[in-house]
């Protein structure tokens, strides 16, 4: 069975944006696409209702783009468990209540036992400071927490094209 990736909104938006002119965003674009074309067809890629919703904000055709993308996806959905969860990571964790669909995006992503979370947002998703504390608060609410990655973190052995480059 291949491992669940959650798909968080932040990788669906580099993947169909015009590159930037921001070296480091180009770069990470350039990684989200090279790991979806690459990497993709070897884990199961779930999104979930808030993807979805947050995928549909902003400029209309790049909108489209990302849904269209994201329909291929089967979508997991937020349940009392999960509300429950993100409150917890708010609450007792260390999300902010201003991050509130973040600590929803992690919630999802453990309770329907994902393996990766793939996101971008290093903020209050993908920060290392944050991984004790997160762990801590999913655990206890009898869930394990996903690997929370980058794109560039699940390159697997292709990570290796980017140290010669």
């Amino acid at each position: 069975m291949k491992p669940k990736v959650y798909i968080e909104t932040s990788i669906v938006s580099y993947l169909v944006a015009c590159p930037s002119r921001d070296l480091v965003v180009a770069a990470n674009q350039q990684i989200t696409r090279d790991w979806w074309d690459l990497r993709r067809p070897e884990f199961e890629l779930y999104g979930s209702e808030l993807v979805n919703i947050e995928a549909a904000a902003g400029d209309s055709v790049y909108a489209r783009r990302r849904l269209e993308v994201l329909s291929a996806l089967p979508v997991l959905s937020a349940t009392e468990e999960t509300r429950e969860l993100a409150e917890k990571l708010i609450r007792f964790g260390p999300i902010p209540q201003k991050a509130a669909r973040d600590a929803l995006h992690i919630a999802v992503a453990a309770a329907h036992a994902c393996e990766y979370l793939l996101t971008w947002n290093q903020r209050h998703i993908a920060n290392a400071q944050m991984q004790r504390s997160l762990r801590t608060a999913v655990e206890e609410s009898g869930f394990e927490l996903p690997i929370i990655c980058s794109p560039n973190e699940l390159m697997g052995e292709l990570g290796d094209y980017y140290d010669r480059a």
